[in-house]
């Protein structure tokens, strides 16, 4: 699961320099393929069965503009200055998974926007560090809802992170609120995706007719970040780190 980490964060970073103004979705998700391929890996979202009466996912990536939260599918859209994309990713790599995402500022954003992605981040970094043995899941969900709520910003609640091992959603379910002390236990060789999903208005979501793609139902800006980490006996490994993420 390291190796399939690795590789995806090198993905990230890749999507993260080429996410620049008046480049589509679309290039970027050709890139991630690419770039997956290349090394023998396979997209884990492609293909990915959707909701009743919806399409199998076409994309590698999701690229989630503005106030969409997740799930939206790369296009002609096009990026422009002060833009946010939330860009989600995850691949097989000789049976096992990586998943993780980002959000990326495109050139100058506004302050709430700029605040939001740092509030977000932040509270990733919190709920990692509540990743270890003896610890339960709620501990992990109270880590990261308190930064966001702190930073004046709403958890959204009908959406959460996944245990990840040979499959994209495994058990536990890890929300990103929760009481310490409740939830499933964490032991070592758990692995598990945390994923913070952030808006800047209320916690409300709405569905779009494609099946996939989440919106704040407010229509403000939302952020979204995400690593794979596995709890071991010295604390959490985040799987799928870079060195441009401080994670």
């Amino acid at each position: 699961m390291a190796a399939a980490g690795d590789l995806l964060s090198r993905v990230h970073d890749r999507l993260a320099a080429e996410a620049v103004a008046g480049v589509t979705t679309m290039a970027l998700d050709r890139i991630a393929e690419e770039l997956i391929r290349a090394e023998g890996a396979v997209p884990a979202f492609k293909g990915y069965p959707g909701p009743p009466g919806s399409i199998d996912f076409p994309g590698t990536i999701t690229s989630s503009l503005n106030e969409q939260v997740v799930h939206a599918i790369p296009g002609p859209q096009r990026l422009d200055e002060g833009d946010v994309i939330s860009l989600d990713c995850g691949l097989h790599l000789d049976g096992w998974v990586a998943d993780s995402a980002r959000t990326i500022a495109i050139g100058e954003v506004d302050d709430e926007k700029r605040r939001l992605i740092d509030a977000t981040h932040e509270s990733l970094l919190a709920g990692i560090a509540a990743a270890r043995p003896g610890n339960c899941v709620g501990d992990i969900g109270n880590a990261v809802q308190t930064v966001v709520e702190d930073a004046g910003f709403s958890v959204v609640r009908s959406l959460v992170g996944h245990g990840v091992g040979r499959d994209m959603h495994e058990p536990p379910q890890v929300p990103n609120f929760g009481a310490p002390g409740t939830g499933p236990g964490l032991e070592p060789g758990t692995v598990i995706a945390i994923e913070p999903m952030v808006n800047a208005g209320g916690a409300d979501v709405v569905m779009a007719p494609d099946g996939w793609t989440v919106s704040a139902a407010d229509g403000r800006p939302s952020a979204h970040f995400e690593h794979t980490v596995a709890v071991t006996a010295d604390g959490p490994r985040v799987l799928t780190g870079s060195h441009r993420d401080p994670a």
